[in-house]
């Protein structure tokens, strides 16, 4: 099976900050996930949302990161929120406790809004 590296970009939406995730979130997308939290988190947003819409493939080291990721959050007060999940992966995340964690919305404008989906 061909991998596809996770590519993770940030972009400032107002007070909020946007990571757009592509790709697969595996052990090797530990530093990426990590740098792109610290990037945007940098200049004070205090939410972050991860835009899933265009991840193909999350396993269980995935998950690992993303609840470290949201233990970091915690730490620093700052609130996460999740977007553009599949059925499937929001059905783990439900599954996993994830979404107790973190806000899941339909898509980019409601998790900027805060209203859940």
């Amino acid at each position: 099976m061909a991998t596809s590296e996770l590519l993770a970009t940030v972009r400032e939406r107002g007070a909020s900050a946007v990571i757009d995730l592509r790709g697969e979130i595996d052990r090797a997308a530990d530093e990426r996930l990590a740098q792109a939290y610290g990037d945007a988190t940098r200049d004070g947003a205090q939410t972050v949302v991860l835009n899933f819409e265009y991840v193909d493939y999350i396993n269980s080291t995935g998950i690992a990161l993303i609840v470290g990721l949201l233990a970091r959050a915690r730490t620093e007060g700052v609130e996460i929120r999740a977007c553009g999940l599949s059925d499937h992966y929001r059905e783990i995340f439900e599954i996993t406790r994830l979404a107790d964690f973190m806000a899941i919305h339909l898509d980019e404008q409601s998790a900027l809004g805060g209203s859940s989906a």
